[in-house]
């Protein structure tokens, strides 16, 4: 008899369910599926109805507009934070273009980066961005609530939420030519705390699993993937892995996707709940916003930043 092995696949959590309220046992044994999902694979997938088909239309439709932008335009997106301004025009990465907008889920972000960009003003690209930015935040809140409580770090949640700021990121994959390749983004794992991505229906995401195989994820129009950064992996003590990933393209059409990217204003350490012999501390307390600017300088890896 010959054994075929199944491609793997990621976890898929319906977050879409009107009964799903804190407290609620629905609710709780989502906790624990997030948890469980994001130790053995590093992601998961989570649909979310939230997501109109209208609004998921419209800001699509918007990033090729914005994509279509001259580069001296698209080259103004400029960031305090590392890692965040205006990417394109590589040669190590020709296919990839990105830009991020800073603290994504604020009307005036969405204001500010649209005047940046067309200085008349754009309203349908700000607003649908906005709603965007405010719809992507409140999924990862509800993320991060599940997973704090599921670990029983709970009295910790609040004051995290508060000192977060989100970065959405805008990003455009071009269709390759025949003499080139098909990477459009290398394998890497994320710097943030947690990322949450979508995409048009073009898909060329690709996880690495703990052993060694490779995920292609396919995307529902409502669904989203949650990844666990690096700052995630360090907060949990190594339970949870920043999963490597890459975007591989295949086929004649462009991929657009965006990407909302949480990083912390202040400090993160383990909890003392997350240490215990099983798990000895793997690392010292570490400033999100210091450790992205040394991985932007240097490319050290989070253990070799704080790691014991």
């Amino acid at each position: 008899m010959v054994v075929v092995e199944l491609a793997p696949k990621l976890p898929v959590l319906d977050f879409s369910k009107e009964t799903l309220k804190p407290g609620s046992s629905s609710w709780l044994k989502a906790c624990g599926e997030v948890r469980l999902a994001l130790e053995e694979y590093g992601c998961f997938v989570v649909e979310y109805n939230k997501l109109t088909a209208g609004l998921r239309n419209e800001v699509f439709g918007k990033l090729k507009e914005l994509f279509d932008l001259p580069t001296e335009v698209k080259m103004q997106n400029k960031c305090k934070r590392p890692l965040i301004s205006y990417i394109g025009q590589n040669s190590r990465i020709p296919l990839h273009e990105s830009m991020g907008i800073e603290d994504a889920e604020t009307p005036e972000a969405a204001h500010n980066f649209t005047t940046l960009m067309w200085p008349h003003g754009n309203d349908r690209f700000r607003e649908s961005i906005h709603a965007y930015g405010k719809l992507s935040a409140e999924l990862d809140k509800i993320v991060t609530r599940m997973l704090f409580e599921s670990y029983g770090v709970e009295k910790y949640h609040d004051s995290y939420v508060d000192s977060t700021c989100y970065v959405l990121r805008l990003l455009k994959t071009r269709a390759p030519k025949e003499d080139e390749s098909c990477m459009g983004l290398g394998a890497h794992t994320d710097t943030s705390f947690t990322t949450i991505l979508h995409q048009n229906q073009i898909n060329g995401l690709e996880i690495d699993t703990k052993d060694g195989r490779k995920i292609d994820v396919d995307f529902s129009p409502s669904s989203f993937v949650v990844m666990a950064g690096d700052a995630l992996m360090a907060w949990s003590n190594d339970r949870i892995k920043s999963p490597t990933h890459q975007v591989r393209m295949n086929g004649n059409v462009d991929r657009y996707s965006m990407g909302l990217f949480t990083f912390n204003n202040g400090t993160l350490q383990v909890p003392e709940v997350l240490v215990d012999l099983d798990h000895p501390l793997m690392y010292n307390p570490f400033n999100h916003l210091d450790f992205l600017q040394s991985y932007q300088n240097n490319r050290r890896p989070i253990k070799a930043y704080c790691g014991i």
